[in-house]
């Protein structure tokens, strides 16, 4: 059996073929030799850069690392037996691009290994003679790799190369498309299910354990599920696992967010209520509320829309029904990232184009409540956002 054959969902070539190209254009105008794209911890959600370009999830810990040249084969260094250099020629089916792969014993909290990563790296790019390098996504490099890369790799011209990737990415492909259509309609399935399993005496977590399994038996393979319960009159915010020991009680309300990706490692995300019992007034007022904030925002998603006018005119929707301004992010694209541009956000500068994978989740928080509708949108040409999730946007009553 060969590895590809155990491969979940691949990306097919022409796809990851198409990708490279969109960004080597960018590179070349540029004048850049090579970008180098790091990533890690992909099952939280992280690492969406590096999965764009090789179809891979990154590892849980260790980072991988990418150099894309302008031209050629890409270079990977990855953990393993320190030393060793496969030349694979574009040989394996999983590595697709990758020609040449580097080992080193790579572990991030070990400062002396870590920096093995990057003597690796500077030693490839040496190698190679690039002398302009751009950076993809140094936000989310280890510190020790980034730092440590700059002062090894001697006179080379550094340069933040993310958004010449986030504008190749922003616009989804077909084969993107439907990779993001699964994952809503697995997302829509979970949601359809969950229900019969919830019922008081459970905690937080069995639930969103529950949730999380039938979401990896549905083809998921990152992610994470969010949310937490109460009793009428407490808010029940987005909380993390560690924060999930509460048990469920007759009357309480429970809010549950899927955040895992779907096949390929495209990610939506889908919030709704949960009671056991009748769901309380202001609940559903509230929900009510922020399904025509939703509205309101997906009436702005017309193709060339700029992002800071997208917030500023919620916001002023907002204010004008007497509540607050949002000071969170409540519309964003996704892909491989969880969160990933545009944002409608004060200094996002990319537009609104037909094909971008939107999340949309106003919300309301109060000493009682925290509301929430979330739902990912399909920006189209006709100027129609599609709405991807068919889960109905009500609350559900558990008797």
């Amino acid at each position: 059996m060969s590895m590809i054959d155990r491969f979940s969902d691949p990306t097919p070539r022409a796809e990851m073929e198409r990708r490279w190209r969109a960004v080597r254009e960018g590179m070349r105008a540029r004048k850049l030799d090579a970008l180098i794209v790091q990533g890690a911890n992909n099952l939280a959600a992280g690492g969406g850069y590096f999965r764009w370009f090789t179809g891979l999830g990154a590892l849980p810990n260790p980072a991988q690392t990418l150099i894309v040249p302008a031209d050629g084969l890409m270079t990977l260094v990855s953990h393993g037996a320190a030393g060793r250099v496969v030349d694979l020629e574009d040989r394996d089916e999983t590595l697709p691009g990758v020609g040449r792969r580097v080992f080193t014993a790579n572990f991030p909290m070990v400062r002396y290994a870590a920096q093995q990563d990057a003597e690796a790296v500077a030693a490839e790019i040496a190698r190679s003679g690039f002398q302009a390098v751009g950076l993809v996504g140094a936000n989310a490099m280890y510190h020790g790799f980034a730092s440590g890369l700059q002062r090894r790799a001697g006179n080379i011209s550094w340069s933040d190369a993310s958004d010449l990737v986030d504008d190749a990415r922003a616009v989804k492909s077909e084969v993107e498309l439907d990779f993001i259509r699964r994952a809503a309609a697995m997302q829509d399935d979970i949601f359809a299910r969950i229900g019969a399993f919830i019922q008081p005496g459970m905690r937080d977590f069995e639930v969103m354990a529950c949730a999380y399994y039938l979401g990896q038996t549905m083809g998921s393979q990152t992610g994470y599920f969010l949310g937490s319960s109460a009793a009428a009159g407490a808010p029940t915010p987005m909380l993390i696992r560690p924060f999930h020991g509460r048990t469920l009680r007759e009357g309480d309300t429970l809010l549950l967010q899927a955040e895992n990706s779907g096949p390929g490692g495209y990610f939506v995300h889908i919030a709704r209520y949960f009671t056991l019992g009748k769901a309380p007034a202001e609940l559903t007022d509230g929900f009510a509320r922020m399904a025509e904030a939703q509205d309101f925002t997906v009436s702005l998603l017309s193709a060339g829309a700029r992002c800071d006018e997208i917030l500023a005119a919620y916001n002023d929707y907002m204010v004008r029904r007497g509540f607050p301004p949002e000071r969170r992010v409540h519309c964003h694209g996704q892909g491989c990232d969880a969160v990933e541009r545009p944002l409608a956000h004060a200094e996002e500068t990319m537009a609104i184009a037909p094909g971008m994978n939107i999340g949309i989740h106003p919300s309301l928080s109060t000493d009682r409540l925290f509301v929430t509708v979330c739902d990912n949108f399909l920006t189209r040409s006709d100027g129609i956002a599609e709405r991807l999730h068919k889960t109905p946007r009500r609350i559900v009553e558990l008797n």
